[in-house]
Parts: structure tokens; sequence; C-alpha cells
């Protein structure tokens, strides 16, 4: 253990960041959005788990506050991180995956991407589009939401963003 209890709390806090960073990775959990009760429960549970981990005996307002400018800190970089560095970005973050295409869906494609034809057509739906066939384009982003593209009557591109994310898959170190 460090004698300066500050550089503990940092180390530590580190540690447990790029543990998370790495766990909801391999879990399939890029972003959290809307949560279920099991979702909810699951991470009160991790940060109750985690939290003597980062500051360990230092239970003070600065301990805490350190511990929490560390993690500001770590995100911060890692972002800049994955912007100027492609390899680490595509460790970390999955790519956009296609999973309708001028009005045909992609099964093989949902099914790698764990998106069952029930939760397709209800983020159609909630698009106000009526059934896939009329779907120009519709794309699981990187963070989880589905982007559709559709026509209209005029046969113009409208756009619009499913705000509900889904998990995305784990992905193998």
């Amino acid at each position: 253990m460090s004698t300066n209890p500050f550089l503990d709390v940092t180390l530590r806090s580190l540690a447990v960041y790029l543990f998370m960073i790495a766990g909801l990775r391999i879990f399939g959990k890029n972003q959290l959005s809307q949560l279920n009760a099991g979702d909810v429960i699951l991470l009160l549970l991790i940060s109750n788990a985690v939290q003597n981990a980062m500051v360990g005996s230092d239970t003070s307002l600065q301990g805490g506050l350190v511990a929490a400018l560390v993690l500001f800190l770590a995100n911060f970089g890692l972002k800049k991180l994955m912007f100027k560095n492609e390899k680490l970005k595509h460790l970390i973050q999955d790519e956009a995956e296609v999973l309708v295409k001028d009005g045909i869906a992609d099964f093989e494609q949902m099914k790698k991407a764990e998106i069952s034809v029930d939760e397709l057509l209800e983020t159609v739906r909630e698009h106000g589009v009526e059934s896939v066939e009329k779907v120009k384009l519709a794309v699981l982003e990187v963070d989880g939401n589905i982007s559709v593209v559709t026509f209209d009557a005029n046969n113009q591109t409208n756009f619009s963003r499913h705000k509900r994310k889904f998990p995305r898959k784990a992905h193998k170190f």
C-alpha cells in the first residue's frame, strides 16, 4: 500500500475503472440507457462492491472526491485515446451493424447482434413505420441505439433514432 493516501485512491480507482470497462465490454453492455430491474440491481451491487476497492480505508470526503475525479479523468482520457487510436477504439467499441437495407432484414446480422425480429419490429413501429419493407436502412449504432431511415410517400428520405438501447454483443478479446 502506498504511503500517500491520495495516490493509493488514485491507483485503486484506475484499476477499478479499467476492470469495469473490460467487464462491460466482455459482458456486452457498452452503454446503459433504459435499465430494467435486473440491470438496476446489478449496477447498485457492483457500485457497492467496488466502492471499498477504490477508496480502501479512506472514507473521507477528500478520498471520495479524489476517486470521482480520477474516474472522470480516466473516462475523458480513454475517450481521447479512442479518438486517436483506431485499434483501441475497435477493442473497446463495436462497429455499427446494418439490420435492414432497402426493406430487407438481415437475419444473420440480427442474430449476431442478438436483436430479435420482435425487437426490430417494435423499433420500426416506434418510428411510425408500419413494416420493415418501408425501411430504407436500420442500423444498430455503436452506442446501442437503432437508427432508422425511411422513405415517405414522396420517396424522400426520413431519419429517426430509436432512443432505447439494446445490449451489444460481447466482445471476444
